[in-house]
Formats: structure tokens, C-alpha cells, sequence
């Protein structure tokens, strides 16, 4: 806890005073004023989160976690959990979409075990800071201890400082973890108070049979437990996951070390819900970089004031969104960087 807790002391809020001096370059770089977009917003925004006037998005992460969830015991879903582990390994093996992705970004991934139901070989490109063998199931009590919650972000906390160590200027969310859409529709729905059938989405692809029984399992999992909105540790502990509380680590981590944070889809939506409780100056360190089609997203990122850069219909995770969106972030920064003004080029400005 005491990490947890000198982590969200050390979150400060963005350098306004990079943020001015981007918006003024903007303004004569050569091209009308604004006409970047959301490129511009964001070179401003990178300019705040890393304090300095020439944001550099060069030294990229992909963190993925993975876990398991007890809550797959219900019949949730269409894939056992043994896939979890199945995946991680062809994560390993290089062979995922993220992997895919992640090379065309320039982007170096961790994989971390933080509650896989089963021990993996040991691999170089595997940390494994295994929580537990996967959380309990959610229909008859806690997913985990409160203790267990304050571990797995503080797990994610660690890993992030250790990459920021060899260097790193954003970093990206990704997950993976056999069941846990479903526990990332009862963070969203305890955490706001929105029914579970709004928010509760057809995952690898339910039928709307599958669908209404997995919505009344949310529902009974939130009668169970009766999570306290007021306290996210208590929600992540009730009816969260590991890699959840994980990828709110990063997020938090990353914040404090004033490193820009590029989540994914829904699973890196729930656990951003938890780290902006925790700490709310943490939204200013977010990029959202695509809304998914998952039926809670849109609201989700409604909910947190977070405006997504692309919607290709993605339903992936693993970071693949993310990794599309760090390319972005990256294109913004260059953009800023590397545009001639007026002035250089020798070009009139505007009336």
C-alpha cells in the first residue's frame, strides 16, 4: 500500500506552460490554424504530460497483462480459460495481432503473468508477477482480498518504473483474460450505476441468449458483493481482475512519472475507471485511442471525459488499439516538431 499510495502523491498535474508555448507554435507552423485536428490537441497534450516544449514520442511500450477469472465458471463466454495461457504463448511466440502491430509502431512489448491460472514456461520476454491462480468467481463472492487489489496495481506500478528506467516516453495498454469483459461491465456498472444491460456487451461474440445470461450474471455478482463505488479498491477487489488492477498500476505509474498513457478498449476502459478514482489527475496522462465495439465503450469513455482517436470497430484488446493510437500520438509530436513555420520557409502568413 505504501507504493499505491507515494504514486498517487507523486501525480502532478500538466505543465501548462508547454501546453501555451505548443498551442503558440501551432499557430505558425505552415498550414491555417487548427487545421491538424486532433493532432494539434494532442502534440498540446503530450507537451503537458512530458514538460517540454518538443514532446518526443520515440521510446514506446506495449504493457499486456494477462489473468484469469472465475467468473468463466458461469459459462460467460465461448472459450475456456485455458486460452488465456494458450495466448500469452503465441504472444510469446510473436505470432498475435499485437505482435503485428507492435512492430510497425517500433514499440517493444512486456508480457506480465498477473494471474494466469497456470504456470507458463519461463521466457525472457515473460515477468511474471502472478497475483494468484486466477480470481474467484464473482457469483459467490469477492473476485479477490483487498490486499490481492492493492498488489496487482502495484505490480503494475513496478513493472512500468522499470521500463521508464531504460527509457520510455509512451506507453500503451493491453490485456488479456478469458472472461473478463464481464468483469470489466460490473466495474462500469458499480463504479457508475448504470444497469448491467447497458453496459454489458457481447464479447468473442454472445448470442443474445448468451448475452441476457450473462448480463444476469453481472447482476448477481453486484447483489453479492455490493461493491462500494465511493472506494474503487473495493470495486477492483469485489468483482475486478488482476490484469485489470495491473493495467491501473501502469496507468498510475506512468502518471507519476509523467510518461503519456495510450489505453486500449474495454478491459484498459475499466481499469482506467479505477485509476482516475484512485487519482483523478490521471485523466490528463490518458489517450484513449479508439472507441471499441463493445456495447458499454462509448459510454465508458463518456463517463471519463476521454475522446477517442479512431473507431474502426475493433473488439481485439491485446493492446491492438492502443498500438494504432501510439503511431497517432507519434505523428502528432513529429508533426510539431518537424513542420517549418512561416517564418523558416519564407511563406506570408494570413491575413
Amino acid at each position: 500500500m505504501d507504493l499505491l499510495t507515494r504514486t498517487i502523491k507523486g501525480i502532478k498535474p500538466p505543465a501548462k506552460a508547454f501546453m501555451h508555448v505548443v498551442r503558440a507554435r501551432q499557430d505558425t507552423l505552415t498550414k491555417p490554424a487548427g487545421s491538424l485536428g486532433r493532432l494539434e490537441e494532442l502534440s498540446i497534450q503530450l507537451a503537458g504530460i512530458q514538460g517540454k516544449a518538443t514532446p518526443s514520442v520515440e521510446k514506446k511500450a506495449m504493457i499486456i497483462m494477462a489473468g484469469d477469472h472465475g467468473v468463466v465458471d458461469e459459462k460467460v463466454g465461448n472459450w475456456p480459460r485455458e486460452v488465456t495461457a494458450q495466448m500469452v504463448e503465441n504472444f510469446l511466440r510473436g505470432g498475435a495481432g499485437i505482435n503485428v502491430l507492435a512492430r510497425q509502431v517500433g514499440a517493444r512489448i512486456i508480457f506480465a503473468d498477473v494471474g494466469i491460472a497456470s504456470d507458463l514456461k519461463p521466457s525472457p520476454q515473460l515477468i511474471v508477477r502472478k497475483v494468484d491462480y486466477g480470481t474467484k468467481n464473482i457469483c459467490l463472492g469477492p473476485a479477490m482480498t483487498a490486499e490481492q487489489a492493492v498488489k496487482a496495481i502495484e505490480s503494475g506500478i513496478e513493472i512500468v518504473s522499470t521500463e521508464a528506467n531504460k527509457g520510455l516516453d509512451i506507453v500503451g495498454t493491453g490485456d488479456m483474460g478469458i472472461g473478463n469483459t464481464t468483469s470489466s461491465s460490473a466495474i462500469f456498472a458499480a463504479m457508475t450505476g448504470k444497469p448491467a444491460r447497458e453496459v454489458t456487451g457481447r464479447g468473442t461474440g454472445l448470442t443474445d441468449e448468451q448475452l441476457a445470461h450473462k448480463t444476469d450474471v453481472i447482476i448477481r455478482a453486484l447483489e453479492v458483493n455490493k461493491p462500494d463505488p465511493s472506494r474503487p479498491l473495493d470495486v477492483l477487489a469485489k468483482v475486478g481482475g488482476f490484469e485489470i488492477g495491473g493495467l491501473a498500476g501502469v496507468m498510475l505509474g506512468a502518471a507519476a512519472r509523467r510518461i503519456p498513457v495510450v489505453i486500449d478498449g474495454f478491459i484498459s476502459g475499466a481499469a482506467a475507471l479505477v485509476a482516475t478514482a484512485l487519482a483523478p489527475e490521471v485523466k490528463d496522462y490518458i489517450i484513449a485511442a479508439h472507441v471499441s465495439a463493445e456495447a458499454g465503450h462509448p459510454a465508458m469513455l463518456e463517463h471519463m471525459g476521454l475522446k477517442p482517436l479512431l473507431n474502426l470497430d475493433m473488439r481485439l484488446g491485446e493492446g491492438t488499439g492502443a498500438a494504432l493510437g501510439m503511431f497517432i500520438a507519434e505523428a502528432a509530436a513529429r508533426t510539431l516538431n518537424e513542420m517549418a513555420t512561416f517564418a523558416e520557409a519564407g511563406v506570408s502568413e494570413g491575413e
